[in-house]
């Protein structure tokens, strides 16, 4: 049964890089300790320094139960499954999986810092972009800080002056478990209104992760950018590199495109592509008695269609259209 993943992301005590040496410290209290409610509430208000009341230490008790590493039992707590598995693996890519599979939007954040480094302002802009169901008020950083916070206390993301980047670490967490997150994401929803976030799509080799599908269309739209298709739930993320060929690129922005899908199998199958600027390509030997595909496809040949400023990588494009004997 999928998890219902939480809106709301908490910071921890102890900074805005040190949510991870935090949560390690609170996890070992619960494991050695199994504290009752006011024992727990004593140890933070020993731990931190500006501890601001009870309330605020009660918000992220109850945000550690909400993921999952502690629970109540009886009058104690204890550590939960999520808490279990990381106290045993003492693994930041454990944590992280745990955090992007129980938390809404870190998957796709960390998908779009692959792309670009962005500002915190860009960060919060993406999220509700990608996520309306967040609900946060337009130009409010709060939500989007305590993301890039958890994010940069796991090792993931660091700052360079006014923004954002991935880093080594991060862009190799994103390559190791695209394919994971991807087999992971079994249950198609609804797909006409915001749950078409969570919407499975497959391709030739196998499934795409709802974070990176969303993220994709967020990115042109809502749109197939050659059909002008704007149902969401008709809507594929197709590879400009092959998913099966170029594992290295599966979770790359700057090589997919969404399309409908029955242009997506149009590309698959090489009927047409795009070129290094953009263009409609189509392949001469290929015929149709269709209306839509000859308005959509044949008679757009030559026409550019409109994608992003980051849009496809034009390498990847000449990548493809080289193996394409008719291009």
């Amino acid at each position: 049964m999928p998890i219902d993943r939480l809106r709301s992301i908490v910071p921890m005590f102890g900074g805005a890089t040190r949510y991870v040496e935090t949560l390690d410290a609170v996890l070992e209290f619960v494991e050695s300790h199994t504290p009752t409610m006011d024992e727990l509430v004593g140890w933070h208000c020993g731990s931190f320094e500006r501890v601001s009341s009870r309330e605020s230490i009660l918000q992220r008790v109850s945000y550690l139960q909400r993921v999952g590493f502690i629970r109540q039992d009886g009058e104690q707590w204890v550590l939960d499954e999520a808490g279990r598995e990381y106290v045993r693996d003492r693994d930041v890519g454990t944590l992280l999986r745990i955090m992007c599979e129980r938390n809404l939007g870190l998957r796709s954040l960390m998908y779009a810092l692959a792309a670009e480094p962005m500002t915190i302002e860009e960060v919060s802009d993406q999220q509700l972009d990608t996520h309306s169901e967040l609900g946060w008020s337009r130009g409010e950083t709060d939500m989007a800080l305590q993301r890039v916070n958890w994010l940069r206390s796991m090792g993931m993301v660091e700052k360079r002056d006014d923004r954002y980047v991935l880093t080594d670490s991060g862009y190799g967490f994103v390559d190791e478990v695209v394919t994971e997150w991807a087999a992971a994401a079994s249950t198609p929803e609804a797909v006409g209104g915001t749950a078409a976030s969570v919407y499975e799509t497959t391709t030739q080799a196998g499934a795409v992760d709802p974070e990176f599908r969303v993220t994709v269309l967020s990115r042109y739209d809502r749109m197939c950018p050659v059909s002008g298709v704007d149902h969401q739930g008709l809507l594929d993320v197709a590879h400009i590199l092959s998913w099966s060929e170029y594992p290295e690129h599966r979770a790359d922005l700057g090589n997919v495109l969404p399309l409908s899908k029955t242009h997506h199998a149009a590309f698959d199958r090489e009927l047409f592509t795009i070129d290094r600027d953009c263009r409609v390509r189509v392949d001469p030997s290929f015929e149709t008695e269709s209306e839509v595909l000859q308005r959509t496809i044949v008679e757009q040949a030559g026409e550019r269609i409109p994608v992003p400023d980051e849009g496809p990588n034009p390498e990847y494009v000449a990548r493809r259209n080289a193996a394409l004997g008719w291009v």
